[in-house]
């Protein structure tokens, strides 16, 4: 007769199953039903899904990892699968009278698929207003006053509920999301290029990119200046935060500059003596950037060789780490990796599962090719799941 497995031995071999392979499972007897149940199998089960569930400061709720894994299954299948009319309602909502800019969440982390966590969005417009949004009901909560000129960047702190506005001649607000409340402004010297926001609990800060190739760190909420570095010699630079908001990419695209890497302690915690912690990347005519999301500091780039005279494309993987010696500098542990792309090829950056911003009952679907120019949409429209309370959402003419 076959000893029966310990139940440690049936969780250790439970880890290597899949989702449907694991249901199976505890279908057998109560033992393995409840090592199925194990809160660790669900919870890897999730981050290997879905990457935003490691890349943010997740609350489940009163909810279970299991729980959460099979909605948020079942709704994605809904998304895909869904029939409008009856699994979904298409609604739209108007009230800007000039192009959305920008959108972005100011719905906190707390992942519900009960119906207690509306779905609220700001947007920002050239009608020079900003104004927020309950998904769920489909009406607008406030709206800013006719700011002087239009506005064209938004980025969102969910967990402090502020919203930060940018326009187009590079004066900064910090909004209050409840209410609409304006709770500070600070005027750049020339327009911006780019923002990031690092939510950090501990202190939260805004990077922002000015025209002229300077990078301004902010407090938040206050908006006060910690730390202001050159990047760039008036060249604007691109901004993009690792996701564990340790580091920040910065580049001029399609430039002959060569791209840098800054440690963000030291940008919000500066040194009187020292500059900003960095590192320039040897790379030449960077096109495209990103992070990878499964990991703490793997930064992915696509750029031009520059020793050819083919001008291929070539992919170059960099692994980062701040490491201390007789003062902070910054290591790329072992040789960059990389790999050319063919003449012919395509290059797509898609969006890793489950990295849509906002809370993934949320999430935006663009539709459509690639645009060289902005969509004049000044509507947004949203479906909604009629078997749930939450939504998927998009921009639409």
């Amino acid at each position: 007769m076959a000893v029966p497995l310990h139940p440690d031995e049936l969780l250790h071999v439970f880890s290597f199953l899949e989702a449907r392979d694991l249901l199976c499972a505890a279908q057998v007897n109560k033992v393995w039903n409840e090592v199925s149940q194990t809160k660790e199998l669900w919870r890897h089960l999730c981050l290997s899904r879905w990457s935003s569930c490691k890349a943010s400061r997740m609350v489940l709720g009163t909810q279970t990892w299991k729980q959460y894994y099979l909605c948020r299954s079942e709704l994605e299948f809904r998304v895909t699968s869904g029939r409008p009319g009856k699994d979904f309602i298409c609604k739209a909502i108007a009230g800007h009278t000039g192009y959305i800019e920008q959108l972005a969440y100011i719905s906190t982390n707390e992942y519900r698929f009960d119906g207690r966590e509306k779905s609220v969005i700001c947007t920002v417009s050239s009608d020079c207003t900003v104004r927020a949004w309950d998904l769920h009901e489909g009406t607008e909560i406030w709206s800013s006053p006719r700011q002087p000129v239009p506005l064209k960047n938004l980025v969102t702190y969910p967990q402090l509920q502020l919203v930060v506005t940018i326009d187009i001649q590079g004066l900064i607000k910090m909004w209050k999301a409840e209410t609409g409340w304006e709770l500070a402004s600070f005027g750049l010297p020339t327009s911006s290029s780019a923002v990031e926001l690092c939510d950090r609990p501990e202190a939260p800060f805004l990077l922002v990119a000015c025209v002229n190739g300077i990078l301004y760190t902010l407090r938040v909420p206050p908006l006060q200046v910690v730390s202001m570095v050159t990047v760039f010699s008036n060249t604007f630079a691109n901004l993009l935060c690792s996701p564990d908001q340790q580091w920040v990419f910065a580049s001029a695209q399609d430039s002959d500059v060569y791209p840098k890497v800054f440690y963000t302690q030291s940008l919000a915690c500066p040194s009187e003596d020292e500059p900003p912690v960095s590192t320039t990347l040897p790379l030449w005519m960077c096109s495209q950037a990103c992070w990878a999301p499964d990991e703490a500091a793997r930064l992915i780039v696509v750029h031009k060789n520059e020793n050819e005279d083919d001008m291929q494309l070539v992919v170059t993987t960099f692994e980062l780490r701040a490491k201390k010696s007789s003062k902070d500098r910054v290591d790329i542990l072992g040789d960059p990796a990389d790999f050319r792309l063919g003449a012919d090829a395509v290059h797509h950056t898609w969006p890793a599962a489950g990295s849509f911003p906002g809370p993934p009952e949320a999430h935006h679907v663009h539709a459509g090719g690639e645009c060289s120019t902005p969509h004049p949409w000044h509507t947004l429209c949203f479906l909604e799941s009629t078997s749930t309370p939450h939504l998927t959402s998009f921009q639409g003419p």
